[in-house]
């Protein structure tokens, strides 16, 4: 990777710092706490989002009946999310210890805080806690496969992609032959654990 590269990446990377400044500047006016993993909102925060609450008859009444009736085939989806999120585990212990990878935190990447939102019904909370899951859990399935990419194919794509996870800078050019068993072996290197 040349030095011009390396500049731009620093930037942007500098530049994501920044716009996450501005976000939680802008999210200042919303006040809460988190504690041992609880968040906690003053008292009159929680009473002023219960009054914004919709009730649950008026919930149902809104609700098209064709999104009722589809409900449970979203809700289905748990099951082999489940069986998914245990592969995954059960993948990381064998393969990640063998190869020398550093674990990725499932932690990190599924987080239930929505629950506390005083105003979201029982339903909507019920929902909001299976996006958290569902949606957290294809990021730390991503970050793994992330991490398997790095150590098996660490090759950049000849075509665009839409996606790109945080170690594809690090990937070796679209052929480029030179030196590549080198390069390999010194980019295995660079994201080996040694302690493992």
């Amino acid at each position: 990777m040349s030095d011009k590269i390396k500049e731009i990446i620093e930037e942007i990377e500098a530049m994501k710092v920044k716009l996450g400044e501005e976000i939680a500047q802008q999210e200042k006016h919303i006040s809460y706490e988190i504690k041992n993993g609880y968040v906690r909102f003053e008292k009159e925060v929680l009473d002023k989002q219960k009054e914004n609450m919709k009730n649950l008859l008026t919930y149902f009444r809104e609700i098209p009946l064709l999104h009722l009736l589809i409900s449970p085939l979203i809700y289905a989806m748990v099951i082999p999310a489940i069986l998914f999120d245990v592969i995954l585990f059960i993948y990381q212990q064998i393969i990640f210890r063998i190869y020398k990878f550093e674990f990725v935190k499932r932690s990190d990447y599924i987080i239930f805080d929505r629950q506390y939102l005083g105003y979201l019904n029982v339903i909507e909370k019920i929902s909001c806690m299976y996006c958290s899951y569902f949606n957290g859990l294809m990021h730390y399935a991503s970050a793994i496969v992330n991490r398997t990419e790095l150590y098996f194919c660490p090759i950049k794509h000849a075509k665009k992609i839409a996606y790109q996870h945080s170690y594809y800078d690090d990937f070796l050019a679209y052929g480029d032959e030179d030196d590549f068993q080198e390069k390999l072996q010194e980019l295995h290197k660079k994201f080996q654990k040694s302690d493992l």
